[in-house]
């Protein structure tokens, strides 16, 4: 038990923190992930997922965490058949340089677009190139790699932290919106984000747009797999299931954008519960009986962006 490390949760989160601590190469250390779902039926595995700080506190934090991701994101882009990660061109639009956190500064190629780049109706875009992650394969490749650095996967639900805390000298919660219940901490509330995955019909840019007075964004990513239409950002929303009115608002917001996805047929329909909350939650403290426990939740809409940081900060609060 003493040498043994339990991650709770099996998301980007958990499995990049888990990979973390696995690589670490201390001797005897074994580390486990309990999940309640496999990785294909996470949150995570339904995210867009472009590199971008969305709707994540604090800033302080977040920056540097975004920073280190990105670097290791440009790293795994070299192999991206493998790792799912790709850097990509693209359009961000009423953003402006100005204001941005450090983590910018690593893209040299990002700069304020020109006229004849933006889209219709819109007077100021970002132009760049960042890492735009195919979820599925993302996950499998941070599978793989606990496994090939000795640690494993098990699916199984977990009521208590006690529970973990009798099988681990360290026991790192990564549970996501699970932490309202597992911790418990009632600050967790969901954010629903709602897609619709259709065959690309040549779209190979991604592009996001605010939509004006609605708080809302549009964005288009496309993934091997098809073309990412998005979305929503529902607070304290639970219904897991798509809602069909909301799936048509997506396409004709989308298509006003790229007129050509108009017509596209529809592969998929997706909804997925972000884990979000006032600010994430990177600590430790202790568990009664003396075991370890280091909190990693509460990452949002930004759970891909920051994965790297996040993990490897906890990594260090385990270790202390």
């Amino acid at each position: 038990m003493s040498d043994t490390v339990i991650v709770i949760g099996g998301g980007v989160v958990g499995l990049t923190t888990a990979v973390v601590l696995a690589e670490q190469g201390r001797e005897g250390r074994r580390v486990r992930v309990w999940s309640r779902d496999a990785a294909a039926h996470t949150t995570s595995a339904v995210a867009g997922a472009l590199f971008w700080p969305y709707r994540i506190e604090p800033a302080e934090r977040v920056g540097p965490w975004s920073l280190r991701s990105l670097r290791e994101y440009v790293a795994l882009a070299r192999d991206p058949e493998a790792t799912g990660v790709r850097v990509v061109a693209g359009l961000m639009t009423d953003t402006a340089l100005a204001g941005l956190g450090s983590w910018a500064r690593e893209l040299p190629e990002l700069r304020e677009a020109r006229p004849d780049e933006l889209p219709a109706g819109f007077g100021q875009a970002l132009r760049g190139r960042l890492p735009l992650i195919d979820m599925p394969t993302h996950l499998r490749y941070l599978e793989e790699r606990l496994r090939a650095a000795g640690g494993s996967v098990e699916q199984r639900a977990v009521g208590d932290l006690a529970e973990a805390a009798a099988e681990a000298s360290v026991v790192v919660n990564c549970s996501g919106l699970g932490a309202r219940e597992l911790v418990p901490d009632a600050s967790v509330f969901p954010v629903r984000g709602q897609l619709v995955v259709v065959e690309n019909p040549g779209i190979e840019e991604w592009l996001v747009s605010k939509d004006g007075g609605t708080g809302g964004t549009s964005y288009l990513f496309p993934q091997p797999f098809g073309l990412i239409l998005g979305g929503t950002a529902e607070d304290h929303a639970w219904d897991p299931h798509p809602d069909p009115a909301t799936a048509a608002a997506i396409v004709e917001r989308c298509a006003a954008l790229r007129p050509e996805v108009r017509g596209a047929r529809v592969l998929a329909h997706r909804v997925g519960l972000r884990p979000a909350r006032p600010g994430v939650r990177v600590e430790a403290g202790q568990l009664p009986g003396g075991a370890r426990l280091v909190h990693n939740y509460g990452h949002g809409g930004a759970g891909v962006t920051v994965a790297w940081g996040c993990a490897e900060e906890a990594a260090r609060l385990a270790a202390s």
